[in-house]
């Protein structure tokens, strides 16, 4: 079956994954390693974009 598009409109920028994970290269005294979550800037960690200015054309 085919799956359905959410309505919404997902953020060019981070194709709707707005929170990463990135490891420093450290690691904690239990052995795991030490993680930063950064979020998109341009949706501010949400995922969806929404336009900013609407352009009216014509008369």
């Amino acid at each position: 079956m085919p799956q359905h598009a959410p309505n919404t409109p997902v953020c060019r920028d981070c194709d709707g994954f707005p929170t990463v994970a990135i490891t420093t290269g450290t690691r904690n005294p239990d052995g795991t390693r030490t993680t930063l979550a950064v979020n998109c800037p341009a949706c501010q960690g949400t995922g969806r974009r929404t336009a900013t200015a609407l352009i009216r054309t014509g008369r």
